[in-house]
């Protein structure tokens, strides 16, 4: 039970103040949900994403692809990626590239039509800089064949 004068836990306020990036946009890629941590993370106000495409935070070089299994998933009503988080690259507002692992979900309505896709993202530059790093060092001191 709520106490008297409390705030009410809302799932509004849950999305708004969760630790993660929150995105939700609708059948046509358009930005409905943007959370603090998304401006966070990508530097666009909710006011400057919501009403956006996804292609805000899409490098061009990756647009078609990502369109392509965007519409993909939901004809299908489900993302192959369910449960995997996909490591993948991204931009900020000022157009810094960044890597970022993200996780899926369509979301269907009562009759299992789907309403949009939601994406749960994660900052993992520096994770996959220092890999990228390693692996190039570790070619570097491999015996010539």
């Amino acid at each position: 039970m709520t106490a008297q004068n409390e705030p009410a836990v809302t799932l509004e306020r849950i999305v708004e103040q969760g630790p993660d990036p929150v995105i939700f946009a609708d059948l046509e890629g358009i930005i409905r949900v943007w959370n603090a941590a998304a401006t966070r993370l990508f530097g666009h106000t909710r006011d400057e994403a919501v009403g956006q495409t996804l292609d805000l935070i899409i490098p061009e070089r990756f647009r078609e692809q990502h369109w392509t299994g965007y519409d993909r998933a939901l004809a299908a009503h489900a993302t192959k990626y369910t449960g995997q988080a996909l490591t993948t690259r991204s931009m900020r507002k000022d157009g810094t590239t960044i890597y970022i692992e993200m996780t899926f979900a369509i979301i269907l309505d009562d009759t299992g039509d789907s309403l949009g896709a939601l994406a749960f993202a994660r900052d993992v530059t520096e994770r996959f800089e220092r890999e990228r790093a390693q692996r190039a060092q570790a070619r570097a001191e491999a015996p010539a064949p």
